[in-house]
Formats: structure tokens, sequence, C-alpha cells
């Protein structure tokens, strides 16, 4: 594998150059022509969350559920790919495969099914948010709008007082999960901070400046690491413990994690102008490049080494650039913000150089070498569809800094 060369606290080394236009379009052209394929390939219907030795198959079938039905917490990810996909290029076909899937989202809520999770937020902030705004008839939009609000009601139910968070996953009376909440959660807040410029509704807004009070105040660590969960008393509030689920140890740090309190701080801030948790961005940020290995792409927790190595976990590198260029966007500060774009640009760029396809038919991924859940080996050194679409949202912003961005 190949990179620009990376310094200790994982910046930029002095005069390693940004990533050239050529490469950019060269994967972004690559990237295209795996979307398209995978359309053909699957219709319809969803891919499960990973690969199996880098291809897509269809999304199991499971009590209730027939092969390939939305079901899940990924699904989205298909179709946030298929509505870049449009923008970058549009071809109506994309826009037509996305339009389907939106459709599909509206009956999943509507229809109340499998919506016991947090990761409403991911699956309505682009199953349907995205086509509220770029359907291309009014009725359409009218009807993504609809679903979108009923998703983030439906998360709304999973808000719990006292403690001032959104519960993960889960039956809320199943005791097992009560009271805990995940980092990937600051990821499902812009559903309600959309929720709340629509209709003016503080409880949204609330909702969400409680929420990322605690996970700042409680699952960011004192040294700028993060708790992958998080568990609050539901009766009193009381923060209980910190905890992982898919991390190495519960004091480790889970790479993806990291790379979520990354572009989630930093969307929160935009929604919500909060200081400090731009401030929770970059203190996650700093972390995340001090502990990047020499090529650049994180193993799958931070607490492994090149002299300790371990399966990367490419995905989180996507995420973790995404996070950087919502970071060029929201601070103020034209030097930090510079920062924020090099460092981007370089993790997409290691990236490109070691983590994707020689040929674009050599795999149904975009990127290779992501991991879902290596303590329960589901997952790993495979592609994913979140790694991909984040892969393919680096790409856009980069291509377009003006693009609109879904979150």
């Amino acid at each position: 594998m190949t990179s620009t060369p990376h310094t200790s606290a994982g910046a930029p080394a002095p005069g390693a150059s940004t990533l050239g236009a050529d490469t950019r379009t060269a994967a972004l052209d690559a990237a295209l022509a795996t979307v398209r394929r995978n359309i053909t390939l699957h219709g319809d219907l969803y891919p499960d969350d990973t690969t199996h030795a880098n291809r897509y198959e269809l999304r199991p079938a499971a009590p209730g559920f027939a092969a390939g039905a939305n079901r899940g917490w990924t699904t989205s990810f298909w179709s946030g790919q298929q509505w870049l996909a449009w923008e970058l290029t549009g071809d109506q076909d994309f826009r037509a495969a996305a339009l389907r899937h939106a459709d599909d989202f509206a009956e999943r809520v509507r229809g109340e099914h499998d919506l016991d999770t947090h990761d409403l937020g991911f699956l309505y902030s682009l199953g349907s948010l995205t086509a509220a705004r770029l359907a291309s008839t009014a009725a359409a939009r009218a009807d993504a709008r609809a679903a979108a609000l009923d998703a983030a009601d439906h998360l709304m139910r999973r808000f719990l007082e006292p403690a001032g968070v959104i519960q993960a996953w889960g039956d809320l009376s199943d005791p097992r999960q009560a009271g805990r909440t995940i980092i990937d959660s600051l990821m499902n807040m812009p559903l309600l901070s959309w929720a709340h410029a629509e209709t003016g509704e503080e409880r949204y807004a609330d909702a969400v400046r409680r929420h990322t009070t605690q996970l700042r105040e409680h699952i960011l660590r004192a040294d700028d690491s993060t708790f992958h969960t998080f568990y609050w008393d539901t009766v009193t509030g009381e923060p209980l413990r910190g905890a992982t689920e898919q991390g190495a140890f519960d004091d480790s740090c889970w790479a993806r994690g990291q790379a979520w309190g990354i572009y989630g701080f930093a969307i929160n801030h935009r929604a919500t102008g909060d200081p400090s948790l731009l401030d929770a961005a970059w203190r996650c940020a700093e972390y995340f490049l001090a502990h990047l290995p020499a090529d650049g792409v994180p193993y799958w927790d931070l607490v492994y080494t090149d002299e300790n190595p371990a399966p990367r976990d490419s995905s989180a590198g996507a995420i973790a650039a995404c996070g950087f260029l919502e970071l060029a966007r929201v601070d103020p500060d034209p030097a930090r913000a510079a920062r924020a774009q090099a460092f981007a640009e370089q993790l997409v760029g290691d990236l490109i150089a070691g983590y994707t396809p020689a040929r674009p038919e050599d795999a149904d991924a975009l990127l290779l070498h992501s991991v879902y859940d290596l303590p329960k080996n589901n997952g790993v050194d495979e592609g994913t569809l979140w790694g991909d679409y984040f892969y393919l949202e680096a790409l856009t912003r980069l291509a377009d800094p003006e693009w609109v961005t879904y979150w």
C-alpha cells in the first residue's frame, strides 16, 4: 500500500501534497460504476450489511421479512449512495432507484416495521429526508416529508426522562438495554433537528441539546477517547458506567465510534450553535489522528498499533474524512478549517491508495477492508454499506464544496 506519510501525531507530513484532482476523479468514476452495477444486481431489494468475500448478497430473510427486505439499521446507506450518484451525474436512473426506496421507507415507518432503534435517524435522514428535498414531484416530496416526520416522532418515543438521552436499541421495556445510548447516536440527531426546523416544535430541539450534552460530558473521556456505550439510571437520570459492544475492551477506543464522535459532534454543533460541541469534535479528531498507523487508515480499535496490528476498519476512515470536511465548513477559525480540509484530503487519498478495488468489477464494495463487529466475527475484512456510503459522500464533498448535506 502507498500513502502520503504521516507524522506521529497523525498530521500531514511537511510538504505532503493534497489529493490530486485526477486521482479523485478516477476514484469517483470507479465508485459510480459499482453503484450502477449494484442497482442492476439487486433491483429494488437491499444488500446485506456487509459483503461476503467482497460480494454483496441480499439481506437474509428473517421472521416477518423476506430476503432483501427493508429491515435493520443500514438499508438507507444503499439509497444514500443512489442519491449521491444522481447528484454527481444527473443520471435519472439513479434518482429513480432512490425514489423507489423512498416509497419503501415510507411504508416501513407507516407499517411500524422494525422501528425499535435509535437508528431511525440514519434510516430516515437518507431514506426520506433526501427525497423530501430532491424528489422530482411535489407529491413525492410531501410523502417523503411526512414519512420523515413520522420517523422523528418514533425516535422521540425513545427519549428518557430524567436522564435526557435517547435509548439506543431494543424494546424500551427490555431491562438489558434500559438507559443505554451509544456514540453512534450523535448521527441520529439530525433527523430531530430537521423536524424542529420543519415544525417549530421545541421538544425536538430540546432532545438534541440534552442528548448531545450528556454524550459530551460522559461518553467523551478526559483523555479525548470515547466509550462506545454508556448507561444512565432511567429513574434518577444518574450516569452509571461506560462499556463497549463492538470495541476491544470497555476502556479501549473503538475506531468507528471515535469517527462518529468527530462527525456527530460537528454536525450537532452546526445544528445547535453550541461551541462546546465543536470543541468535542476537535478533541475526538485529535485523538483519532494521533492513533493512526503509518498508512493512515485505522485499525478497528485504536488500542492497536503498527507494532501490535489488527484488522483495519476503512469505514472509520471514511466517516472521519466526512467529519473533517464538516469541520472545515463549520469551524470559524480559518487556520483550523484549513487543517481539517488537509486531514480530510489525506484520509481520502489513503483510502483510495490502499483500500479500494484495483478494478470496479473486482468487488461489489466501493471500499474494502472494513470491520462491522470483530468480537462477534461479523463482517471482518469486508466491505460495508456505511463504509461505501461515507466514502462516496467524502468524494462528493471534495468534488463539490457547496454540496448540501443530507445530515
